[in-house]
């Protein structure tokens, strides 16, 4: 048919013909205009941090610190999109699943996390099983990076033994009868078995020891054991929510500032939810907001940190940020997402801050960076700013190779990649 419809005063082609011409017309189009590629997969990076339970204050902080790192970078890896995808750890057994889930199904080239040491060391066990480049951001157990080590997984945290042997100067001097009041997991078990060691070669007394599940909501019993005991010091094991749940039952019962308070690895959250007229006590921390000797890519970070949520940077922001800028750096260096590449070029990565050299040692993948002992005020001025500093540890090359050891000191034993 070759005569023209109407419909509505408007002309109209036979469906057959406006069909024909609509494919010659796309023919000629795609010939006349340039080939329009489809946008490539963004480059993905796996965050596996607590969205619940007693660590997640902590965790939240890791994760802002992680996402805050990426935006640095005007989210952009090897010149191309990259993105984080967060998931939970819920229990070790979840995190592990959740690691094999961001593997497998979101595709990530690298792995960050571990807001707990019992999730971090079922998550570098996938790691190493999948071969993926994974730094752990806040666990300390020691089998980390020594009996459970794999050339794929890297730490942050100082392991127990290295940051409880910089505590004991500070802890001597105060007496020798301790109670121990840990966490049942592998971040508590290290420091009670830790400073138990400690304390025995200095001739010490353990007049008090008591475990208690992770989550404990009530202190009440182990408090009247330990002022019944009239220890010296008491050495604490518990985890973000727990320790901050004691510290106000410690405070509650008349015990702040009548028995000394120390733990080891201790985040400013922690500390904040306690409160300025609650808390008391001398810790070991990886980073301060106020610490004089941060280094001029710290100090930016923690002015970014101010400017984007309106308070200071936490230590746990700062872990987050700083692990993932180390593993971004590596990724940029290796110019690549293969594994090997990525694992090479973080066990070549370093940077000097406060006169020491920070690098990854070879062995057993684990960071050789000073942190800081604290005391907390007798006078907080504000809900931030808790802390004086008493020293910050490794003081010199030579000290931190005493702390860190050498690979004959290293029960790691990793096998090639």
């Amino acid at each position: 048919m070759n005569q023209l419809d109407t419909l509505n005063g408007n002309v109209r082609l036979p469906r057959r013909k406006l069909l024909g011409g609509i494919a010659a017309g796309a023919a000629a189009s795609s010939l006349a205009m340039p080939h329009i590629a489809r946008a490539a997969e963004p480059i993905r990076i796996g965050l596996l941090q607590a969205k619940q339970g007693p660590i997640s204050q902590q965790a939240q902080y890791l994760q802002q610190g992680t996402f805050l790192a990426l935006e640095q970078l005007n989210n952009e890896l090897l010149g191309q999109p990259a993105e984080i995808v967060w998931d939970d750890e819920i229990s070790p057994q979840a995190a592990g699943q959740n690691a094999v889930q961001l593997i497998e199904q979101s595709k990530v080239v690298a792995l960050l996390g571990g807001s707990l040491s019992n999730f971090a060391l079922a998550e570098e066990a996938i790691a190493g099983q999948y071969k993926i480049p994974f730094i752990v951001n806040n666990g300390a157990a020691e089998d980390i990076t020594g009996a459970k080590c794999n050339p794929y997984t890297f730490r942050l945290q100082p392991p127990v033994p290295v940051q409880a042997a910089a505590m004991m100067p500070f802890l001597e001097h105060i007496g020798k009868r301790w109670y121990f009041l840990s966490a049942s997991y592998a971040f508590g078990q290290d420091i009670a078995n830790s400073f138990k060691a400690l304390l025995k070669n200095a001739g010490g007394v353990i007049v008090g020891d008591d475990q208690v599940p992770v989550g404990t909501a009530d202190y009440s019993a182990f408090i009247l054991k330990i002022r019944d005991a009239k220890p010296d010091l008491v050495i604490g094991g518990l985890t973000s929510g727990d320790l901050s749940n004691f510290l106000k039952q410690w405070n509650d019962f008349g015990m702040r500032g009548k028995i000394p308070f120390t733990e080891i690895a201790v985040g400013d959250p922690d500390l904040w939810a306690v409160g300025k007229n609650n808390v008391s006590g001398i810790y070991t921390t990886l980073w301060w907001y106020k610490d004089p000797n941060n280094s001029p890519s710290d100090k930016a970070f923690a002015t970014a940190y101010q400017k984007k949520y309106n308070r200071p940077a936490a230590d746990k922001a700062w872990m987050g940020w700083y692990c993932a800028k180390i593993m971004f750096q590596a990724i940029n260096a290796a110019k690549s997402t293969k594994a090997e590449a990525i694992v090479e070029a973080l066990q070549n990565w370093h940077e000097v801050d406060g006169g020491l050299n920070v690098h990854f040692n070879k062995w057993n993948n684990q960071l050789e960076h000073r942190f800081l002992i604290v005391g907390v005020k007798k006078n907080i001025p504000d809900q931030w700013d808790y802390f004086d500093v008493l020293a910050s540890v490794p003081g010199s090359p030579e000290a931190m190779m005493a702390a860190f050891g050498t690979a004959a000191d290293s029960v790691c034993h990793m096998s090639a990649l």
